[in-house]
Parts: C-alpha cells; sequence; structure tokens
C-alpha cells in the first residue's frame, strides 16, 4: 500500500468472480436517540412509537424504539460498501422484524452468500440482524446483481449532521415559567399585532397577567381587526405612548407589575421612563441585556451580553453586566454559570483595553466583588466556545470552550456576534433587560411569538428569583 493510500481510507468491492457462496461480511453498530432523531428527519417518519417517549412508555414495547426500516439501511450499507460493495445493483429485499431494537442495543448485521447465479451474475444472500444477547431482530434474504470489474473508490467524506430541535432551550424554560403562578405584567402601549398577540399567547399559555397600558380604543380595533380575545385581559387607558410607559413604570413602583414588556412603541421611550431620576426603577446596579440564546451548535443555552443597552461600557458597567447576567444564569438553572470574556486574543494586551479589563474583571471575581459565576478571560471567541480550539492553542481554563455566558467588549461587538448567530447559525434568540427593579422584556417587531414568549417565561424565572 502507497503512502496516500495510508492517508486515505477507500472502499473496495469483491467482483462476482471473487465471492463465493458461505462468504460473509458483517457491520456493528449500538442504536443511539441520534440514530432514531436522523432517521425520522430524513424519512419522515415521525410514528410515536419511535420519537415520543411518553407515548412509547405505554405502547406495547414500553420504550421507544427503532424505526424497522434503520436495520434494513444497516444491511444496504453492508451490501453496498463491502459485499458484493460499489457496483452493486439491488434488486429485491425480504425483511421479518422479529423483535425491536431499543436505545443502546447494539446491532450486528451480516450478510451471507447463499447462492451465486452465473448467468446473469446475480447473487442471493441471506440478511441477518442480532442484538448484543445473539437474538435475532431482523432476518431476510437480498438479490443482488454482483459488479463484474474491482472497484476501489477514496471513501467520501460526508458532511456532519447536525440536529437540532428549535426551540428546545426555550421550550424547557417555557415549562418551568408555567409551573409558576401567572405574574402581572405591564404590556406597554400594545397597539400593533405582534405585541398584543404576543401577551394574548403569554396569558393562554399561563405565564402573565397581562396589563394593557394604552389608548383602550385602538387596542379593542388591533383585537377586532386580528381576531385577538382581549375579553379576560385588564385594559388601562392611557392617551399615548409616553403615557404608556410612565404608567407601566408606576405600577411596577407600586408592586402592581412584576416585569415590564414592550409593545408598539421605540425603546427609547420605554427606557427613558425606566431610567428617569424622579420616579424611575433604577437600582444600585447598571442596567444591561441579555439574549438567552438557543443555537443549534451548541450543546446548552448561550447567554450574549450587552447587545443593546450599553454602548462603550467602562470596568464598572462590565462588572454590572457581568453580575447581570450571572444573576440571569442562576434564575434559569444553570450552575455556577461560566463567564467568558471576549477580546481578539487570550492574552493580556496593554494595547486593547478589553484585553486589560478582562484580567481586571476576574481578579474582581477573585476578590468576590462578582459573584456566583465563574470567570476567565480574555478569550477569543473560537476558545470560549469550541474546545477543538482551546486543545490547539493548549489553553487551561474550566471556562474555555464550554462558556454559558459570552461578555463582549462593546454594545457593537455583542449585537454583531448575536446577530450573526441568528441568522447564520439559526439561533433563536429571547432578550431582556436586568438590572432595575422589575425584569424588562424588550422585543422586536421581528419576534415571532415563539420568541415572545421565551422571553416572558425568562422573565417570569427572573422575577421569582429576585423576589425569593
Amino acid at each position: 500500500m502507497s503512502e496516500s493510500d495510508a492517508a486515505l481510507e477507500f472502499i473496495e468491492n469483491r467482483p462476482f468472480d471473487e465471492i463465493e457462496v458461505g462468504d460473509f461480511a458483517e457491520l456493528v453498530r449500538t442504536l443511539t436517540a441520534r440514530d432514531i432523531d436522523a432517521f425520522a428527519v430524513v424519512s419522515g417518519d415521525v410514528n410515536p412509537a419511535h420519537v415520543d417517549t411518553e407515548f412509547a412508555e405505554g405502547d406495547i414495547f414500553h420504550k421507544v424504539i427503532a424505526h424497522g426500516m434503520w436495520g434494513g439501511a444497516l444491511i444496504s450499507n453492508v451490501l453496498g460498501t463491502q459485499l458484493p460493495g460499489p457496483g452493486t445493483i439491488y434488486l429485491e429485499q425480504s425483511l421479518k422484524f422479529l423483535k425491536p431494537v431499543g436505545i443502546g442495543d447494539t446491532v450486528t448485521v451480516r450478510v451471507t452468500v447463499a447462492e451465486k447465479h452465473v448467468e446473469k451474475k446475480r447473487l442471493t444472500l441471506d440478511c441477518t440482524c442480532t442484538n448484543g444477547n445473539g437474538k435475532p431482530v431482523i432476518a431476510g434474504q437480498a438479490h443482488v446483481i454482483a459488479p463484474d470489474r474491482k472497484i476501489r473508490r477514496p471513501r467520501v467524506t460526508m458532511p456532519d449532521l447536525v440536529l437540532h430541535k428549535h426551540g428546545a432551550v426555550h421550550a424547557d424554560l417555557l415549562a418551568r415559567a408555567q409551573a409558576l403562578e401567572p405574574m402581572p405584567v405591564a404590556i406597554v402601549h400594545p397597539c400593533d399585532k405582534p405585541s398584543l398577540a404576543g401577551a394574548v399567547h403569554a396569558h393562554d399559555l399561563g405565564l402573565l397577567k397581562p396589563l394593557l397600558l394604552g389608548p383602550k380604543d385602538r387596542i379593542e380595533v388591533v383585537a377586532a381587526e386580528h381576531e385577538l380575545d382581549i375579553s379576560q385581559l385588564t385594559i388601562i387607558d392611557a392617551p399615548h405612548s409616553h403615557a404608556s410607559a410612565e404608567m407601566a413604570v408606576s405600577l411596577a413602583r407600586d408592586g402592581k407589575a412584576q416585569a415590564l414588556m414592550k409593545g408598539a412603541l421605540h425603546t427609547d421611550e420605554i427606557m427613558s421612563a425606566v431610567v428617569s431620576k424622579s420616579g424611575g426603577l433604577r437600582t444600585e446596579r447598571r442596567m444591561s441585556h441579555v439574549y438567552v440564546m438557543d443555537v443549534p451548535t451548541y450543546p446548552k443555552p448561550l447567554l450574549m451580553t450587552d447587545a443593546a443597552i450599553n454602548i462603550a461600557p467602562d470596568l464598572a458597567t462590565k462588572a454590572d453586566i457581568i453580575q447581570n447576567a450571572i444573576d440571569l444564569a442562576l434564575a434559569i438553572g444553570i450552575e455556577a454559570p461560566k463567564v467568558a470574556l471576549l477580546s481578539a486574543v487570550e492574552t493580556i494586551t496593554p494595547r486593547l483595553q478589553s484585553t486589560v479589563d478582562a484580567g481586571a474583571l476576574c481578579k474582581m471575581a477573585d476578590r468576590g466583588q462578582i459573584t456566583g459565576g465563574l470567570l476567565d478571560g480574555p478569550l477569543a471567541f473560537d476558545n470560549a466556545v469550541s474546545m477543538r480550539a482551546v486543545a490547539t492553542k493548549n489553553i487551561v481554563s474550566p471556562v474555555a470552550g464550554q462558556a454559558d455566558v459570552l461578555v463582549a467588549p462593546d454594545l457593537e461587538a455583542a449585537n454583531m456576534i448575536a446577530k450573526q448567530l441568528m441568522y447564520l447559525a439559526g439561533a433563536e434568540a429571547a432578550g431582556i433587560v436586568l438590572g432595575a427593579q422589575v425584569p424588562i422584556i424588550l422585543t422586536s417587531r421581528a419576534d415571532d411569538d415563539r420568541t415572545r414568549t421565551a422571553s416572558a417565561a425568562i422573565a417570569a424565572l427572573l422575577s421569582k428569583a429576585l423576589r425569593a
């Protein structure tokens, strides 16, 4: 074998003339939940016996089982890559399904040449799949036309298959929030369909008790035009958006609203009322924005801050931004959140202020000025989220490669990272503002009901933590 052959993996067939009756080939595979999901996605077969754990537990086998044709596909694998291998033409396949295959079961697939038909270069092969106990789970026969010449080809490198259930992270937060008592939330100026529908949807899910603040006539017109049932919701009449924002802040300050949700008004309008030095919702801590992101290529929730409030935060502001994010991470169930302080490099470089700040912030955490999380930085983005990058650069860190929270050096960087994850990586993001007396849900006109609901769920969990 040449050096180039050794460097590549090849698949090679066995032409008809080289095959004898009794020859066999095998493949061993252990069934995983990922295998079932992948097969369901490709085939479209979402029979609940395969993909619905609750249903399957009450079904005849009392567990999720593999699609029968998953085993059939493994037989096809052996025929097409080993015996006879490349060039094989599949003519017929019979299968008997004898026992179910469950997650964790190891299946041995064997095809054995039973007959040779010389005149047409056809083969009959016995096909069996057995489980880890040696019991047959599938049996049958295949009829194929075997190749008549030797074929040896490099094994094609297939694209990575990323399986991600959209909204799974946010759905978990929603389920946890629904277990809480619905909280009163001031919906500020819900005078368009997205904001009003979001409030109605959150109410119907048992998350919120919406208090609709705005011109009553306009709210009722929007509800009628879009067939939204607001008969069970409280409307508090306010003449315009500024008045709605001020009234919402007043309700929160008096304890009558446990969170605010932005409706059809500019962010500046609601935040101006929130940060007002006379009658606002300020605390000793700087307010900041956090996205809770569900990223298909990342194995857990990822918090991104601050992409909306603080443009060029100084060291003290960054400390508050980090503490806000840690508090939110704890509220949604992340224990000892790992916080990555982002920069362009992973070493402290005096000409890069973000690296100097990162070093100081880590020391502040060591001294108890930032609590509840584990900080490290500076870290470049790849070193914050990729264990492969961490290994390549020999970085020793309990945070690197597995961050729960990403802290950007400024708003521009945070906003660009968040939007890139949304629009290029398919991430879903629910945003919230922390640091005020109550959580503030800053929705966007582009947000759908699912995003608005996820934001409301996060606010509910945070509100409970703040009141504990």
